[in-house]
């Protein structure tokens, strides 16, 4: 269970990979060690019980997720179908309540998910994905570099009806590189330049980042990602990587 919170007291990350004992998954619940995700009717609701890395620290609260549509779409992301993601709620309400540390706050909400027959450095050497709020609902972007030598280019408006259509991909634009030399792009109109907001994680093989730029005639901002399968693969970073992501069997 993968847990960021970023804001006026720092950044907390948490993410521990479990064996398969700690894994538990019926048709309206995922529960991974002692964190949960689970459907109670129109609502998700997670029960977060971690602890972060790499300076130790609880990580205990409640996150409820209240679609405003959910749209039933999938998209494959290579030829063969052997990777698909799903934009399951493009926008929505969010209540989030924490015990340790104590935040509590609502705002807006978004869910997504992939799902992935083999790993995906074998099927992919990049991508740039975001996803922008905007005033008829949402709007997300997804640049993938496949390893067969060809790209795909999504470029979705989703409506507050839960209708997902296919717009013109303008221009791909180069952002600033990350500390780590993660390369960055994305999609902005013509004659309207995009710029990194913020950079919230910077990692040898993954960035997050908020990110300004212009889509079907709006300015908007986007939750951005970029990912780098060549360096997740690269054996340095595999030895990096239980320094991030801890391992336990339950």
């Amino acid at each position: 269970m993968n847990v960021a919170l970023y804001g006026d007291a720092g950044k907390r990350w948490a993410m521990t990979e479990r064996g398969h004992a700690g894994l538990i998954r019926t048709a309206d619940t995922l529960a991974i060690g002692p964190s949960f995700a689970a459907w109670e009717g129109d609502t998700l609701v997670v029960e977060i019980d971690e602890v972060t890395v790499p300076i130790p620290s609880r990580l205990k609260g409640r996150v409820r997720f209240h679609p405003a549509v959910l749209t039933g779409a999938s998209f494959a992301l290579d030829a063969a179908g052997d990777h698909r993601w799903f934009p399951v709620a493009p926008f929505g309400r969010i209540e989030v309540d924490f015990e340790r540390p104590g935040l509590t706050w609502k705002g807006a909400g978004y869910l997504d998910s992939n799902r992935g027959e083999a790993p995906l450095s074998r099927d992919f050497a990049r991508w740039d994905w975001s996803r922008a709020a905007t005033r008829d609902g949402a709007a997300v972007l997804y640049d993938v570099e496949r390893r067969d030598g060809t790209d795909l280019a999504l470029a979705l408006a989703i409506g507050r009806d839960g209708a997902v259509s296919h717009f013109e991909p303008p221009p791909r634009t180069a952002l600033p590189s990350t500390g780590w030399r993660i390369a960055r792009g994305t999609r902005t109109e013509t004659g309207a330049p995009a710029s990194v907001a913020a950079t919230l994680e910077d990692t040898p093989f993954y960035a997050r980042s908020l990110v300004s730029h212009r889509l079907k005639g709006e300015d908007v901002r986007s939750v951005h990602e970029s990912l780098s399968l060549d360096r997740f693969a690269s054996p340095v970073v595999q030895m990096m990587l239980p320094f991030k992501m801890p391992r336990r069997k339950r």
